[in-house]
């Protein structure tokens, strides 16, 4: 399973172009649901009502087409994601969102999907990093 950053979801479900073609390969290529986290959802409509994410449809909508999409399996904050995340050892940044996020994956054995570098760069998680060019492709690390 891979979860999916959630500027990483919003670009796939938005604007797909804006994601290189192999990496779109590797998120449409899965015979399993690619996770996205409940925080991701909170994410969301927190961008949206600080005027920091426009997507064509109101954020209520838009979630709720998403949840309908059989691509995508969300994944709740439970009591061992919480954990998790607050475990977390350093470096990371404190961002309870990214955390919550790095926690998921680390709960299920998945692979996150981010172009975020300091997630990258964090050597506890695995990380499938979409390039920010065209020609590149996903790289595993």
């Amino acid at each position: 399973m891979i979860i999916l950053d959630t500027h990483i979801w919003v670009a796939y479900v938005d604007d797909p172009g804006s994601l290189p073609k192999p990496s779109l390969e590797a998120i449409r290529g899965r015979r399993d649901p690619v996770g996205i986290s409940s925080i991701s959802v909170w994410e969301v409509f927190m961008l949206e009502r600080r005027g920091r994410l426009e997507l064509r449809i109101p954020a209520r909508v838009w979630v709720e087409k998403c949840e309908r999409l059989a691509l995508f399996h969300f994944i709740p904050v439970d009591n061992t994601i919480a954990r998790l995340a607050v475990e977390l050892p350093d470096p990371l940044h404190a961002d309870p969102a990214d955390r919550i996020i790095i926690a998921t994956a680390l709960s299920l054995g998945a692979t996150l999907v981010t172009r975020d570098r300091k997630i990258i760069e964090y050597p506890h998680v695995k990380t499938l990093r979409l390039s920010t060019s065209r020609a590149g492709g996903p790289r595993e690390s």
